[in-house]
């Protein structure tokens, strides 16, 4: 009974915890609603343009919810959405947006299957895999197209992956929508998602019950490449070009998302919902600065504050 008693200010805290990044995001946005009333801060057309910046980041927040809940790390996504922008640029203007789409899709495929292979089969940790992976993919990506930006000129595919609205709705909006909500059901509702959750947990243990921990390891990151790519073609679809550059420095604001929405870095806990939600926050503040007038080397330093913050409340969480 007493330490029952005791666990119960700790649970407390944990689910205080969890639902952080609903808080702080409703604590920064009432403040920058205040603080830039004047500047435009809730016009309809300022918090379209949140969203829209938001979306790819929260695309590729949610295949990596399960990599870190599973106790893996995908440093790469940036590149591996530059790198798909680019295969898939390439192969529109030759063979048009059906190929495009399939390449793309096939490079992210290539990039998180080599990733999966070499962190389950070779045991190399998954953070030097796909760090060392970043760099490949950008350089590929840079010696394809000798640095130049490669145009889309088909404008179905432009509008499709970005460019377009259903009516008032951006075709951002939509992806992130449809994506956010297969991901959260396949977290929380399959099969899949428990055994991802078991991994992370304590692998030794899911092993024992029976889950392929390998099988989950390899599909994380494969699955993280595929989903990276796709934000890669939606980069490419809103700014009508392939380029290396697309995506660099994602992986900081991806990795942030997922920690601030309340996915353990230590693994065995994630949500879908709570990362898009961190990745929208983390739009807020950026636009909140940028009409504040801060400088972009403002920004990042104030972005790089977030990431410890939010791996300080995760580690005294999961050290309580």
């Amino acid at each position: 009974m007493q330490s029952r008693a005791l666990d119960v200010p700790r649970r407390r805290q944990i689910v205080w915890r969890q639902y952080l990044v609903y808080i702080g995001f409703v604590a920064l946005f009432l403040f920058f609603a205040v603080a830039l009333r004047d500047s435009g801060f809730t016009t309809p057309n300022n918090l379209l343009n949140i969203a829209r910046q938001t979306a790819i980041i929260a695309t590729m927040a949610v295949a990596m919810t399960f990599v870190i809940a599973a106790g893996q790390i995908d440093l790469s996504v940036g590149a591996v959405a530059g790198l798909a922008s680019v295969t898939a640029a390439l192969t529109i203007a030759r063979f048009g947006p059906v190929a495009g789409i399939i390449v793309g899709l096939l490079t992210g495929f290539a990039v998180g299957a080599v990733n999966g292979l070499l962190v389950t089969r070779l045991v190399i940790p998954s953070f030097l895999v796909t760090l060392g992976m970043m760099g490949v993919a950008r350089g590929a990506a840079m010696w394809m197209t000798d640095t130049a930006p490669v145009p889309i000129l088909d404008q179905r595919y432009n509008a499709v992956f970005g460019s377009g609205s259903i009516g008032p709705v951006p075709s951002l909006l939509v992806w992130i929508v449809v994506i956010t909500a297969i991901g959260a059901v396949i977290l929380r509702k399959t099969a899949y998602g428990r055994q991802v959750l078991a991994t992370g947990g304590n692998e030794r243990a899911a092993r024992f019950s029976g889950i392929d921990t390998a099988r989950i390891g390899f599909l994380v990151l494969a699955i993280s490449g595929v989903v990276a790519a796709l934000a890669g073609m939606l980069y490419a679809g809103r700014l009508q070009s392939g380029r290396f550059q697309w995506g660099e420095g994602d992986e900081l604001s991806v990795i942030a998302a997922v920690v601030l929405g309340g996915t353990s870095l230590f693994g065995g806990s994630g949500s879908v919902v709570g990362s898009v939600l961190g990745a929208l926050l983390i739009g807020v503040v950026n636009n909140g600065l940028i009409l504040m007038g801060l400088e972009t080397s403002q920004q990042i330093i104030i972005r790089g504050g977030i990431i410890i913050v939010a791996v300080a409340l995760a580690s005294r969480k999961y050290a309580s």
